[in-house]
């Protein structure tokens, strides 16, 4: 996946030298709501602004007006605004950022939906300290030796193995958030096997 196309959620903007050099090569940086207010300090400037408007600061809702795109809809936060919105223009391939922190219940709904984003496109999830991989089927990942691991599964009776982990999965239904975090990677590769289509997402730390 590429990071052309990037959605930029309200929550903590980007730090990392890596996200940022991701967003000033960026194609198109679609913005969510608020989003905006910190990217406009930041000199970037967005291409799309989604969401019910309601934290915009005013001068960037005038000067922006043309890339103003309101969704009125109490049934979906601005995140998914913004995907849903990717994917009615036949954008395939997402990479998002600035959806964690502030808040901790805005970032684990921000995570927890990436399953859910899947179904309609490749998407990512970035933050300034790793990355958030939604997969649905066994699925290998390049890696390093010593990088640490944490696997969610949203399916509990999903059975979950793994090659090329420290501590091996086999056969493990995770049926606590806890128990498939924390583990570490022992070459270059490693294998996440599923018994059969989930909703799992891999956390791999930068470092």
């Amino acid at each position: 996946m590429n990071n052309k196309t990037i959605i930029l959620a309200n929550g903590s903007f980007p730090k990392s030298k890596e996200l940022i050099k991701i967003l000033d090569n960026a194609k198109q940086i679609i913005c969510c709501d608020g989003a905006v207010n910190n990217l406009a300090k930041s000199g970037r400037e967005p291409h799309v602004i989604i969401g019910d408007l309601d934290s915009v600061n005013p001068e960037l809702k005038e000067k922006y007006k043309d890339r103003l795109i309101y969704v009125d809809d109490q049934n979906s936060n601005d995140l998914t605004k913004a995907v849903n919105w990717c994917f009615s223009e036949k954008i395939k391939n997402i990479t998002i950022l600035g959806a964690t922190g502030k808040r901790e219940d805005h970032t684990i709904a921000n995570v927890s939906l990436l399953s859910n984003y899947q179904k309609k496109v490749n998407i990512k999830m970035l933050t300034d300290n790793g990355i958030f991989i939604p997969i649905s089927e066994t699925t290998t990942f390049n890696s390093f030796e010593g990088q640490q691991i944490s696997i969610f599964s949203q399916n509990l009776d999903t059975e979950i193995s793994s090659t090329g982990l420290k501590y091996p999965l086999q056969n493990l239904k995770l049926t606590s958030w806890w128990m498939g975090t924390l583990n570490e990677a022992i070459s270059t590769k490693f294998t996440i096997s599923l018994s059969k289509e989930s909703s799992v997402i891999i956390y791999l730390l930068n470092q």
